[in-house]
């Protein structure tokens, strides 16, 4: 019988064509995974977040093992979008804080800063939350804000306004106590 026939591994099951991936993306992954990793880290500054990157970019990859022609351009090419949303969500938080109206700036790091506010923002009440995170943190507009929620806008800009103050004393608390 001829492969034309059905006689290929593919179509037997398709048993010996996973084996040669398999042995394929373990190889890829020996060889690569530690220069990704470190090209990440040179991006991000942080090893952990690099490791995290690299092996979501792996995870992503093995998903569409069989439709991709160049694993290793699709791997730098999946972790430079992790890395640019990574950016991006930093940047949001760096506007928010700025939104908010944090106006101390003492020798705290981005990192603990980001740290509270998210923390900040975690402990407002669910109505007021939702509405910060998605004009903040999603870059939302009021009126597809207020479309989302089923408010009015005026609703919503009331529940950001009071956001705000809320957030803003918390942080003059915060920076008071420190």
């Amino acid at each position: 019988m001829s492969a034309v026939d059905g006689d290929c591994p593919a179509r037997r099951g398709g048993q010996g064509v996973r084996v040669v991936e398999s042995t394929e993306a373990a190889a890829l992954f020996e060889e690569f995974y530690a220069r990704l990793a470190g090209w990440c880290r040179s991006l991000v500054g942080s090893e952990a977040l690099a490791h995290d990157i690299a092996s979501e970019a792996f995870t992503r990859l093995w998903s569409r093992w069989g439709r991709v022609d160049e694993p290793r351009a699709y791997l730098y090419t999946i972790a430079s979008n992790l890395i640019k949303d990574h950016w991006r969500r930093t940047e949001r938080e760096r506007r928010t804080l700025q939104r908010i109206g944090s106006t101390t700036e003492e020798a705290q790091s981005p990192a603990d800063s980001a740290t509270d506010i998210r923390d900040l923002v975690q402990s407002l009440p669910k109505r007021l939350r939702t509405p910060v995170l998605l004009h903040y943190y999603a870059d939302l507009p009021v009126l597809r804000i207020a479309e989302v929620l089923g408010r009015s806008s005026g609703s919503v800009k009331t529940d950001l306004h009071r956001a705000r103050q809320l957030l803003r004393a918390e942080l003059r608390d915060i920076h008071d106590i420190s």
